[in-house]
């Protein structure tokens, strides 16, 4: 381990510019509506901000919260959520994060795994705490942000512990853990990634130097881990009026007002949000001139998305679609015009889905696919340039491995030969003679038939060329090895039986046209996908083949 630096803690970060930017808005966070309807605001300054962590982490360490320690946080993004993250890190506690929305049994999960010392949360998530028993076994330390329903533990304003003396930021080393962030679950329960101090810092310079994030902006941020990079990095974190769990069902004329009501510059959000805010503005006639970027990342996003989102920007707008992972973030990264004017054709014959270069220090390459675990690097693991492997990266913003789940390491982690972290991506790909990466879809979701592989991306890139199709999922039934690919449509809009038969012709004609496609005979239409709810984006196939294999017979 490294010698403890101050400078890797992320709070540190919130200290300069504290101290450089005092009176600049940290964070804005809707707060209900006035009586006319109009939209109402709270937010902190980056000195309020900085004094506000300062008093809370007195009142955890006076409680008991060290360093080292892990403390679950269950806060929903606003001001008190940004508080006790940055007082966490400051007194050099473990911040472990885990969305709500991947539901009960899975959060049950996680919670026992990540054996938390302390639980910081709204009363909602105490009451549901103690009703499923989350991680009662670790738990010693119990904070209520609001009023407490007859358990015990602490009120986070009583905690407040406001003396005129900075707080001495811990000084954490670039290897020490500073949180635990569980995945969505796509694929299975969630894991959690750990994240040092140093991929903490490194991944902050990489999002500031390749997406040009400067001090005088403001980002709408609908994914709290992102918007706690956002002020950090000094840019001011718009909190809208939604339910950040479930952003496929936020409503874009809340996102619109806040982007026009606190000039907002950036927007980070899944190719679901994305979606619906870019459907809303277009058939509106809205043009949001404030935005000078846009970033959207979780999911492949579909040119129709891009095309219709640059459409309601201003001219000289950017639109990014980074590709990573939680374990590791960004890889790659392409821009709007680069899809729009060369990649999508690709796209539609079949070639998978563009996702761009690799960002600066990261090595990444294609290695055999395999469901088994790969202990050491070797280059006989290579596949031969121009075919389709599983995605592997390596650099210094791949995290070290899961909490508490050695499987899970030993499938995901390669050993380097110089001591480095391999990690597989679990995906798909290919790259080109320009050195861009095409995204083919999750290794689990393959299909094997009797005649070869069908990758679930490129075909469902050619499906969703139709008018009428909003999203497509290609899915096996049967033995591996002997699966019959099977294409599971969600429709536009409403449909009956004619529609149907009609659209199956001319998506069974289109797959017939183009070589990825041409094993597929059987459509299905679903009437509405389940997916993940941290994106609303990635479809569970997985549950979507049981569905089609039942239908099926």
């Amino acid at each position: 381990m490294t010698d403890p630096e101050p400078h890797w803690n992320l709070a540190w970060r919130l200290r300069e510019v504290a101290q450089r930017r005092p009176f600049q808005r940290a964070v804005v966070c809707a707060a209900g509506r006035d009586r006319a309807g109009r939209a109402r605001y709270t937010h902190f300054t980056f000195a309020q901000l900085d004094a506000e962590s300062d008093a809370l982490a007195r009142g955890f360490g006076r409680i008991g919260i060290r360093r080292g320690m892990r403390a679950v946080l269950m806060v929903p993004p606003g001001i008190d959520f940004f508080a006790v993250a940055f007082a966490l890190f400051k007194v050099g506690a473990v911040l472990v994060l885990v969305d709500p929305g991947i539901g009960r049994k899975s959060l049950g999960v996680c919670l026992k795994e990540a054996e938390p010392d302390a639980f910081i949360g709204v009363p909602l998530s105490h009451a549901a705490r103690i009703a499923l028993g989350w991680a009662r076994r670790s738990l010693h330390l119990l904070v209520t942000a609001g009023p407490r329903w007859g358990w015990g533990g602490h009120r986070l304003s009583e905690l407040r512990d406001a003396e005129s003396d900075r707080y001495p930021i811990a000084a954490m080393g670039r290897d020490e853990l500073a949180g635990i962030f569980f995945t969505s679950g796509s694929t299975g329960v969630p894991k959690g990634v750990l994240y040092s101090h140093g991929i903490f810092a490194t991944q902050l310079d990489f999002l500031r130097e390749r997406f040009q994030l400067d001090d005088d902006g403001a980002d709408l941020a609908t994914f709290a881990p992102f918007a706690l990079f956002d002020t950090a990095l000094g840019v001011t974190s718009v909190i809208p009026d939604m339910d950040t769990s479930r952003p496929a069902h936020a409503d874009p004329a809340r996102l619109v007002e806040a982007i026009e009501d606190q000039g907002v510059t950036r927007l980070f959000g899944s190719p679901a949000l994305v979606d619906r805010l870019s459907r809303h503005c277009h058939e509106r006639g809205i043009r949001l001139d404030s935005v000078r970027c846009v970033l959207s990342a979780g999911a492949p996003v579909r040119a129709d998305i891009v095309e219709r989102m640059v459409g309601v920007l201003g001219p000289s707008a950017e639109l990014h679609t980074p590709y990573g992972a939680t374990e590791a973030l960004p890889v790659t990264t392409i821009e709007s015009r680069e899809i729009l004017n060369e990649t999508r054709a690709q796209s539609a014959r079949g070639g998978g889905v563009c996702v761009g270069r690799p960002v600066r220090q990261v090595r990444l390459r294609l290695i055999r696919i395999t469901d088994e675990p790969i202990e050491v690097w070797s280059d006989d693991l290579l596949v031969p340039e121009g075919e389709v492997g599983e995605i592997a990266v390596e650099g210094p913003i791949v995290t070290a491995g899961y909490w508490g789940r050695p499987h899970a390491n030993a499938l995901a982690k390669i050993r380097g030969p110089d001591g480095s972290v391999v990690h597989r991506m679990g995906d798909l790909g290919r790259i080109d003679g320009k050195g861009r990466l095409w995204f083919y879809g999750r290794k689990s979701h393959r299909v094997e038939t009797a005649s070869g592989t069908c990758f679930p991306v490129p075909c469902e890139s050619i499906a969703n060329e139709h008018l009428a199709v909003f999203r497509s999922a290609l899915v096996g039934v049967g033995r591996v090895g002997a699966q019959e690919p099977v294409l599971c449509l969600e429709l536009e809009g409403s449909s009956n039986r004619e529609a149907h038969a009609r659209i199956t012709r001319e998506v069974l004609a289109l797959c017939a046209a183009h070589e990825p496609t041409r094993a597929i005979s059987r459509v299905l239409f679903h009437p509405g996908f389940p997916v993940d709810r941290r994106h609303n984006a990635k479809i569970d196939r997985t549950a979507l083949a049981h569905w089609a294999t039942r239908r099926l017979g």
